[in-house]
């Protein structure tokens, strides 16, 4: 039932405004991967065009040996071996759950006792075998939502695609759903492609993650590579920081690092761009601060900001001594916030930056001062273009909640249809 996934170059327009912009990537089989970005960014409309709910502008999709897209070639919905499952759960109202279900298996050719036979099997193992008879508005929401999500396996289709299923939930239904999400579609071997906003579901669920912004594809990679080295301050931003710090590059006796930098640099301040990756040292108004550098990074004395994880901040202890080489930043605390598990602080650095979701077991009193240790692998130096365009309300974030809008040249997704897909 699994197959590989190839979408090439792929692009849609809504009148002037370029939705998708040559999108490309691969899905092997078996693999899930979740496109994540915020509203506007094109993964709706991607979505949308895999399913053939949407015909792309150019590019191709391929599942397997079978063509969906291609030039004017375009596959219909219901021939493309494919299954979704809708935001909204998209349920024949006059149907019950075991009716929604077996729907799927109209185009299987099975006589009638295999298919509910299928449909038993299903629905038990989503945890509806007890509700087979009822009708969705006599179900809960999590409820429809297994029921569909048993409809997009019961078929097995070579391509599972998911619109946002979790996000009309509750926090804790949410979470519950999502363990068996991606439990079923593993045991499933289905091929997978996921979307959401939601950050801290996109790593909870993904093989691979690929990130979004205005239409393009920016990086693709393991949860860990797009976490630990951001291809670009769009994507650290999007996938959770404690806050930024501009500076400058410091001179060639203050860089560090394992490639070498303090040597490229030669320390002059009008020297080129370097492209490498490593550590280096920014003088900001906070003081001093190790990052790590993935791309071109302005030569000694150039403009940086410095983008910095939660992960990567510690609350260091009042013994007045801290790890040999480590980098401390002094601030104050402006807000205290019980998690539960410990506390998230709020600290406000010298020139006016705040620092937020900075954890500790103990909590520090609103006014402490207190001293920050920064781990340098959660610090990620990038060149510096200018003031930053704040378009998202959660910009900057913990990755359960940070989100960025796209710029305003690029429009929301229009709204899925509510329909169900034939396998």
């Amino acid at each position: 039932m699994t197959a590989h996934l190839r979408v090439e170059n792929l692009s849609k327009s809504f009148g002037p405004t370029r939705v998708l912009d040559r999108v490309t990537f691969t899905v092997p089989p078996g693999r899930f991967t979740v496109l994540l970005g915020p509203s506007g960014s094109g993964k709706t409309t991607l979505l949308r065009c895999l399913a053939g709910i949407e015909r792309a502008d150019s590019g191709s999709v391929h599942l397997g040996g079978l063509t969906l897209a291609q030039d004017r070639s375009h596959l219909a919905p219901d021939r493309r071996d494919l299954a979704m499952v809708f935001q909204d759960y998209a349920l024949w109202p006059h149907m019950t759950a075991a009716a929604n279900v077996g729907y799927a298996l109209r185009r299987r050719r099975l006589d009638r006792e295999q298919s509910r036979r299928r449909v038993e099997q299903v629905l038990t193992r989503v945890g509806l075998s007890d509700h087979a008879e009822q009708f969705p508005h006599q179900l809960s929401g999590g409820q429809q939502q297994r029921v569909a999500l048993a409809r997009a396996l019961v078929a097995e289709p070579g391509l599972l695609l998911f619109d946002e299923p979790l996000s009309n939930l509750d926090a804790d239904l949410r979470e519950r759903l999502r363990v068996e999400i991606a439990t079923l579609t593993r045991e499933s071997g289905a091929t997978v492609v996921y979307i959401t906003h939601d950050q801290a579901e996109a790593f909870a669920l993904a093989d691979e993650i690929g990130v979004l912004e205005g239409g393009r594809l920016v990086q693709l990679g393991s949860p860990e590579d797009v976490y630990h080295r951001p291809a670009s301050p769009f994507v650290a931003r999007f996938t959770g920081l404690a806050g930024e710090l501009e500076g400058s590059t410091g001179l060639a006796g203050e860089l560090e690092g394992s490639t070498g930098l303090a040597g490229e640099l030669g320390g002059s301040p009008a020297g080129p761009p370097i492209d490498a990756v490593g550590a280096v040292t920014v003088r900001t108004a906070a003081g001093p601060v190790t990052a790590m550098t993935g791309g071109a990074v302005p030569a000694a004395g150039g403009r940086v900001r410095v983008l910095i994880r939660p992960a990567a901040v510690t609350l260091a202890p009042d013994t007045g001594s801290e790890p040999a080489g480590a980098r401390t930043l002094t601030g104050t605390v402006v807000d205290t916030a019980y998690r539960g598990r410990g506390y998230d602080h709020v600290v406000q650095l010298p020139g006016g930056v705040r620092l937020t979701g900075i954890f500790d077991r103990s909590a520090h009193s609103r006014g402490a001062i207190v001293r920050l240790l920064l781990d340098p692998e959660g610090c990620f130096a990038f060149p510096d273009p200018g003031p930053v365009r704040r378009q998202g309300s959660e910009a900057g974030t913990a990755p359960a909640s940070a989100s960025t809008e796209t710029p305003a040249t690029h429009t929301a997704d229009p709204e899925p249809i509510r329909t169900t897909l034939e396998v």
